[in-house]
């Protein structure tokens, strides 16, 4: 019954290595988070990019069947329709060509977490050191000695006769 307390070393290296694969492994909820933040990033980036997209479909189709946007854009471009005089004043730049932001790259990027194996290198460490603390209190109590055994003295048999 003495040695049944170092079951709970066991029970103890199981419940670290438990904790730490749920918390900070590699399936963990920590990595989990990080996953979720960055598919919240790609998501926004996707709706950009479609609203983009919306827009630049927009001004096909108008540049396509819209002479009137065809016009405007040609008198950015500085030409002008028969009849129509272009004045330039100095000082004052062109007008510029629309450039369309169609966002940043994103980059996929690794999830921090902790390896299997640091996770069950640190199970095994704490362990092992709930294993020492509970040999120090064994020895502190006697319980544990590694002193010689006392020896016994010899007691001198006589011989008596027998009744």
């Amino acid at each position: 019954m003495k040695c049944v307390k170092y079951i709970y070393v066991l029970v103890l290296v199981t419940f670290v290595y438990v904790l730490l694969s749920v918390t900070v492994g590699q399936n963990g909820f920590n990595c989990y988070k990080q996953l979720e933040n960055e598919k919240k990033k790609i998501c926004l980036q996707t709706a950009e990019i479609e609203n983009l997209n919306t827009e630049l479909k927009l001004e096909y189709s108008a540049l396509l069947n819209d002479k009137a946007v065809i016009a405007a854009y040609a008198r950015k471009l500085d030409y002008v329709s028969p009849g129509e005089k272009l004045v330039k004043i100095k000082g004052i730049k062109s007008a510029q060509n629309a450039l369309y932001e169609t966002g940043i790259i994103l980059r996929h990027e690794e999830p921090l977490f902790l390896s299997e194996s640091v996770c069950k290198m640190l199970a095994v460490v704490s362990g092992l050191l709930l294993c020492i603390i509970l040999i120090l209190i064994d020895i502190s109590k006697g319980i544990i000695n590694f002193s010689k055994p006392k020896s016994i003295q010899e007691i001198p048999l006589y011989d008596l006769p027998q009744v």
